[in-house]
């Protein structure tokens, strides 16, 4: 008999475009990204000061989205086909968690090109879990041990049995 615990889900999806300066191309980036996603979208500030690049803490420079349940797996299949249900290896970490770039947003099932805003690409970064992972988060925290960990071995396992995806 399988041990639900062990079951490996999808916690959450999060989708990030960065644009490097604030202003009238953020604005339809952001548009962009709540068309494709179907979510509110925030937009991220820089953290640093680095003047060779025109930086200061509080711009904002990109926009990004987070989707979760029955979204981030509708979502995740939809990457998979503009990514032509192909990842490498080495885009899972050592904890099992999957981020990968989609180069042009149109090839992603559903998206219109705009040509007020160009070719942009998207990251995706996909966070698995199993059930108890939640003791990390609660007010009196606690570490998930070792042997519930999930390896990138048991991720790529899940994401090539689940979305059909080749990994190379």
């Amino acid at each position: 008999m399988e041990n639900k615990m062990r079951n490996i889900f999808i916690e959450k999806v999060t989708l990030n475009v960065g644009v490097g300066e604030p202003g009238e191309r953020l604005e339809k980036i952001k548009s962009l990204l709540e068309q494709i996603s179907g979510s509110k979208v925030v937009k991220t500030e820089t953290k640093k000061r680095i003047p060779e690049w025109g930086l200061r803490p509080g711009l904002e420079i990109g926009v990004k989205t987070t989707l979760r349940n029955q979204d981030a797996e509708e979502m995740l299949k939809r990457m998979f086909t503009a990514m032509e249900s192909t990842i490498k290896e080495s885009n899972f970490d050592k904890r099992g968690n999957l981020s990968f770039g989609v180069k042009e947003y149109i090839h992603i099932p559903g998206a219109k090109y705009d040509y007020t805003i160009g070719i942009v690409g998207i990251a995706v970064s996909v966070t698995l879990s199993r059930k108890g992972f939640n003791i990390t988060k609660k007010r009196n925290k606690s570490q998930v041990g070792k042997s519930h960990l999930i390896k990138r071995e048991e991720a790529v396992e899940f994401i090539k049995n689940k979305y059909n995806v080749k990994v190379i």
